[in-house]
């Protein structure tokens, strides 16, 4: 099966180069942030500290993109954490990091975020894709969705997202809700049907990771493994394996 085919997004600029059009493209490395499980029932200052103090460690290690997903959090301290996430990607030497909120389409444009992350509770893709193409947010704004099969990702690449979140493709505590895995298989079929780039989630880890590469992902997208304790020089070259899966 083959989606809809377009040559530029409905964003108004070329897509991301996804993996199935470009075999030698660095694959993109997303830590998605989840505060609650790292501070349980903490909506102050401290969990502010701990989910920076994780993006800080994401960012040294050479993650491209940092989704904060703080769903519980109001605008205000959204929008403060945000900033502050910001100025942490311009204090790490050379790091060219995406800071990608969400879904609070206000709080990223407000922030100056790379983009906004639409899920199933979200504004609709369509209007908020209706709207950017109006001459409304940054001409090169990232404007990505989450879809659990085939149909939501070739309907997601029809409306003109930037990129798709496609999963749980392994088990993890945080995807039961939208069902049982989707496993490496799943993933491929969506990578062959879509041009748009695909990011792997759900349950990724070290050692499963690279499979979602082969499978076709243009990247991989993960909380455990960037909140779990586990020493840097370890997490870098986890990255760097992954980078150097699509040179």
């Amino acid at each position: 099966m083959f989606c809809y085919r377009s040559k530029r997004s409905a964003t108004g600029h070329p897509p991301l180069p996804s993996a199935a059009e470009k075999t030698n493209q660095k694959r993109i490395v997303c830590y998605v942030t989840d505060g609650k499980s790292l501070t349980p029932g903490d909506h102050t200052s401290g969990r502010t500290a701990h989910v920076l103090g994780k993006i800080r460690k994401a960012i040294t290690a050479g993650v491209d993109w940092v989704q904060i997903r703080e769903q519980d959090l109001s605008a205000r301290d959204l929008l403060s954490l945000a900033r502050q996430a910001l100025r942490e990607t311009a204090a790490v030497p050379d790091a060219h990091v995406r800071i990608i909120l969400n879904d609070r389409v206000d709080v990223a444009l407000a922030v100056g975020a790379a983009g906004v992350h639409l899920g199933g509770e979200s504004l609709p893709l369509r209007e908020v894709l209706r709207w950017h193409r109006a001459g409304n947010g940054p001409a090169n704004w990232l404007i990505g969705a989450s879809c659990h099969s085939l149909a939501g990702a070739c309907e997601a690449e029809s409306s003109g997202a930037t990129y798709i979140f496609f999963g749980p493709v392994f088990d993890t505590p945080s995807k039961r809700p939208f069902g049982p895995p989707q496993g490496a298989a799943k993933l491929a079929e969506v990578c062959r049907a879509v041009r748009i780039p695909v990011i792997a989630i759900g349950g990724v880890n070290r050692t499963n990771g690279d499979d979602c590469l082969r499978a076709g992902a243009a990247g991989v997208a993960a909380i455990r493994l960037f909140q779990e304790p586990s020493a840097a020089a370890e997490l870098t070259q986890t990255i760097r394996a992954w980078h150097s899966a699509g040179e």
